[in-house]
Parts: C-alpha cells; sequence; structure tokens
C-alpha cells in the first residue's frame, strides 16, 4: 500500500514497481541496490528523482546526490 501511495499508479502491483525501480538502478543486477547504485541511479532518472522528491523527506540524501 506504501508503494502504491508512493508511486501514484493504481495500475501497477507494488511488485511491478519494484521491479521497475530494480531495472532502471540496480546495475549490477544483484537484486540488491548499494547506496551507490541508488544515487547514481536517481542522479540519471528525472522522473524517479521528482517522484521521490514528492514523497519523502530524503533531504540528506538529495543533498549528496547534489554535492556529487
Amino acid at each position: 500500500q506504501a508503494i502504491q501511495a508512493i508511486n501514484g499508479c493504481t495500475n501497477m502491483t507494488a511488485e511491478e514497481f519494484t521491479n521497475m525501480i530494480f531495472q532502471k538502478i540496480d546495475v549490477n543486477n544483484d537484486g540488491e541496490l548499494t547506496l551507490e547504485e541508488f544515487i547514481n541511479g536517481v542522479e540519471k532518472d528525472g522522473d524517479l528523482m521528482e517522484l521521490i522528491t514528492k514523497s519523502f523527506d530524503l533531504s540528506n540524501v538529495l543533498k549528496v546526490i547534489q554535492n556529487g
């Protein structure tokens, strides 16, 4: 329910949403996201950045991304 609230898509299950995120940013396809993969993935995907910015207070993570 939380993931569906975050993604704003009622036509996508939580599993489908999670799989989409992992396909976008799990670069080594190991089924786990490191902090580096997460930061790099969000930096490269404007839609994902916007989604996270609107959905969470991740100001510390965003500061790291913006400051490199």
